[in-house]
């Protein structure tokens, strides 16, 4: 009987172990998202890319200047989109739905603002 619980109990520790498991390995899988910003010049890019790569759990910013949209590429487990959009937000850019705050755009280079004679 002794041997039946403690084999039990070594089973149950094994399936549990195996859940756990693998449910960090799919946690850590790498995502990736593209967001819509109102980035005008090439120092838009730089500021945007830089601000992101503080953020918590991302591997990598690219913004397209012409199209202005940054593809980011982050790990799911240590941020989410909300927080990327906010990142973009702060630093003084639309990012998709969310508007610019206003503190963080009313830092921008002139030339940078919506309006600046530099977009296209």
């Amino acid at each position: 009987m002794l041997r039946n619980l403690f084999l039990t109990a070594l089973t149950s520790l094994i399936l549990l172990g195996n859940a756990f498991a693998g449910k960090l390995i799919s946690d850590d899988k790498e995502k990736e998202v593209k967001i819509k910003t109102s980035a005008i010049c090439g120092m838009c890019k730089s500021r945007i890319e830089r601000n992101l790569t503080f953020e918590k759990g991302v591997k990598e910013a690219n913004l397209d200047v012409k199209s202005k949209i940054v593809t980011i590429k982050y790990n799911p487990s240590k941020t989410d989109v909300s927080k990327l959009k906010a990142n973009i937000s702060k630093t003084g850019y639309d990012a998709d739905e969310v508007v610019a705050d206003e503190a963080g755009y009313n830092k921008l280079p002139s030339c940078c603002k919506k309006g600046g004679g530099m977009e296209q």
